[in-house]
């Protein structure tokens, strides 16, 4: 069984330019942090394709809601090496391009359910998250201009060596977070309760409940949590389809 990676810390860092963060993925991954365990933000990848019309949070693209290759394909091959990449509309900034981690807190401050306010931000949103709201504003201000946002969640053992890799690479506005960001399941889960988010909001309780047995399953066979959540996408949208809300709770009929 391979070995498990311990996350404790996040830091967070403003980078200028889109290739700056191409760079640094790749030197994170390099490095042995898992594709789950990065998260980024920004308003301005450029891309040959453009999209038309406008994304609500209601397409945020999560947790294989769709495949992440497709906006890999759209905003840069390097975003297909992440997790989780989606568009969501944040207050205060508008539509951002999310992947990783990032994107469930993201979800949770467009629908007001962190600050408890339908105007939440980012701001509001990291400041809940445990980030000292001068630092989250800076943040905000950054995003809103067009610069980047990268977050690496690493082993306290290591955080000297991530903390030089990410200043090197041309990090900025560098902070230490001393928690992680919420996850699916850190192995089995036990309970509905211990789906993500955003999982949670666009599944049925019975969607739930097949997301979760199939997770399960596939993690007992091969302990790897990204083929287990995939499969576990599959095997939603194999017996649901989406209803005007977006939310997978029709189940098919066989015919």
């Amino acid at each position: 069984m391979p070995e498990l990676y311990q996350a404790e810390r996040t830091i967070s860092a403003v980078f200028k330019e889109q290739k700056q963060i191409d760079q640094v993925i790749r030197r994170l991954l390099d490095r042995g942090v898992p594709r789950d365990h990065i998260s980024i933000m920004g308003k301005d990848f450029q891309s040959e394709t453009r999209i038309s019309g406008f994304i609500t949070k209601k397409d945020v693209i999560l947790g294989g809601l769709r495949t992440g290759a497709i906006f890999g394909s759209l905003f840069g091959s390097f975003l297909s090496l992440l997790t989780g990449v989606g568009v969501l509309f944040v207050p205060f900034v508008g539509p951002i391009v999310a992947a990783g981690p990032i994107g469930a807190l993201l979800l949770g401050a467009a629908s007001g359910a962190i600050a408890g306010s339908a105007g939440a931000g980012l701001v509001s949103a990291l400041t809940a998250w445990g980030m000292p709201e001068d630092k989250a504003a800076v943040y905000q201000t950054r995003l809103q201009a067009g610069e980047f946002i990268l977050m690496a969640e690493v082993p306290s053992d290591r955080l000297g060596e991530f903390q030089l890799l990410i200043e090197g690479s041309g990090g900025e506005e560098i902070h230490t977070t001393d928690k992680t960001l919420t996850h699916p399941c850190s192995g089995p889960c036990n309970s509905l309760d211990d789906l993500s988010p955003e999982v949670r909001s666009h599944l049925s309780e019975e969607a739930q409940r097949t997301f979760m047995d199939r997770y399960n399953a596939v993690l007992d066979q091969t302990s790897d949590e990204f083929t287990a959540e995939q499969a576990a996408w599959d095997a939603v949208h194999q017996q649901f389809d989406e209803d005007e809300n977006g939310v997978w709770s029709k189940a098919k009929v066989n015919v």
